[in-house]
């Protein structure tokens, strides 16, 4: 089976920005909550890029292309 590691951090990053961006958006401060929502997105395209390319290394592999 897959590494469950990456699944559990993913959903701690996404429950911390949420709680954060809840946090932000009380206090008025509509533009930075939007802007830790778009650098938790980076943060999670950060941790899933080298998984997609370890993917795609296998399929390679399997298919001798």
């Amino acid at each position: 089976m897959a590494d469950v590691s990456i699944i559990i951090k993913i959903a701690g990053v996404g429950i911390l920005i949420s709680i954060m961006n809840m946090v932000l958006k009380q206090a008025d401060k509509e533009e930075q909550a939007q802007l830790l929502t778009l650098a938790g997105v980076v943060i999670v395209l950060l941790m899933v890029i080298p998984l997609l390319y370890r993917l795609f290394q296998e399929v390679r592999a399997v298919f001798g292309l």
